[in-house]
């Protein structure tokens, strides 16, 4: 993914991390602990746990660290301190860096993935929406800067592993959905749905706004987009399969007919390890090995369409192209933010989303700029339609 030199069998060993006090930044640092010698942390960065940021500090000791903004109980350990976006801006292109793991959640993560790109930095990304918004102008980027891009969600990685760089054999790409907390429930059920109920997911542990997007299966639709730009693949070639289980993080159909799978305990641990060691395979962390003989099934079911409609609606708007993914992912984030603060319903989402999507004038071929511009016009508008 991308066109950087990936003869190289050795893990990078300069690191930043933004969104270090995140669900995937707590977990990268898991993985880095286990992996001893093998990465020095540059940077660390995170939004507004200091409490938690003070403690990996003091564990590992970063040359550089990033705070939402000032805050007197930061305890830097004598490291450089910068705070904000411009804070993540000077972390991301900073060519100390081997590797910069982008593991923030939302638009905030596009800048500094488009910073490390334009300073020749390659990029574990955990940042869906990166690629939903400016997902063109972001994979032509690094294709002209020799960067790679190597995906940290759990899909993507699979599918990643199966593809193992015969992409020109690949006839369909298949991402498995758990389902999420929702499966078995009616949609008046749905409707209903506290906070509470939405972010008890089954299988993963994953950050608030992520988990809320598993409920709605608007993740999966965001998903669909990430696939169609990691892997260059038209939008009716890539499909979507419910597995509850969540054993088999996604597969991989060849033109020959055969189907490759990677399977393993629902864990993110694994794909952050491989992005960020690719193409090394340490022994590193392991939560559990996964055992065929005590999985007493695999199911797999068709999504229901109309029971979770966001997902329809991300193939439309991956299709239309343009400014439509741009549009669709900022109504989302602010519809899911109202949700967790108790403005509206877990359905009111998806009614939110298609009425603001259905309103927007769509800007084929837009530049950063554009799309900045009509990331902040479409969560203006959203937030107006709340009050």
């Amino acid at each position: 993914i991308g066109t950087g030199d990936w003869s190289s069998d050795v893990c990078s060993s300069d690191l930043s991390i933004i969104g270090s006090t995140g669900s995937i930044g707590t977990q990268s640092l898991e993985v880095i602990e286990k992996l001893q010698d093998k990465f020095e942390i540059i940077a660390l960065a995170g939004g507004s746990n200091v409490e938690l940021l003070n403690k990996q500090i003091a564990k590992f000791k970063p040359k550089y660290v990033c705070l939402g903004k000032p805050d007197e109980r930061l305890d830097a350990k004598g490291a450089k301190t910068f705070y904000g976006d411009d804070g993540l801006q000077e972390i991301c292109s900073n060519k100390e860096n081997d590797i910069i793991l982008v593991a923030v959640s939302g638009k905030i993560g596009l800048k500094p993935t488009l910073s490390a790109i334009e300073n020749g930095i390659d990029i574990a990304l955990a940042n869906k929406e990166t690629l939903v918004m400016a997902g063109d102008i972001v994979m032509k980027k690094a294709k002209e800067a020799g960067v790679k891009i190597l995906p940290v969600d759990s899909e993507h990685s699979a599918i990643f592993q199966c593809i193992n760089g015969a992409l020109e054999k690949v006839d369909r790409l298949i991402i498995t959905a758990s389902g999420g907390p929702f499966l078995h429930k009616s949609i008046d059920e749905i409707k209903k749905a506290t906070v509470e109920q939405a972010l008890a997911h089954p299988r993963w542990n994953m950050g608030r706004k992520i988990t809320v997007d598993s409920a709605t299966l608007m993740n999966k639709g965001l998903e669909i987009i990430e696939a169609h730009h990691l892997f260059d693949m038209d939008y009716d070639r890539i499909k979507v399969v419910v597995h509850p289980q969540s054993y088999v993080h996604s597969a991989v159909e060849f033109k020959d007919g055969s189907i490759i799978a990677q399977i393993g305990v629902p864990s993110m641990h694994i794909p952050i390890q491989y992005a960020i060691c690719y193409p090394e395979r340490p022994a590193g962390i392991k939560s559990r090995s996964f055992s065929f003989a005590d999985v007493a099934e695999f199911d797999f079911l068709k999504p229901d369409f109309e029971k979770f409609p966001c997902m329809n609606l991300a193939y439309e708007a991956g299709r239309t192209g343009g400014s439509a993914t741009t549009c669709m992912n900022a109504a989302n984030e602010e519809a899911v933010y109202a949700f967790l603060d108790g403005k509206i319903t877990l359905y009111d989402i998806y009614t939110t989303v298609e009425k603001i999507y259905r309103q927007h004038k769509v800007v084929q071929n837009p530049d950063i700029d554009e799309i900045f511009a009509i990331d902040k016009e479409i969560r203006q508008k959203t937030r107006e339609l709340f009050n």
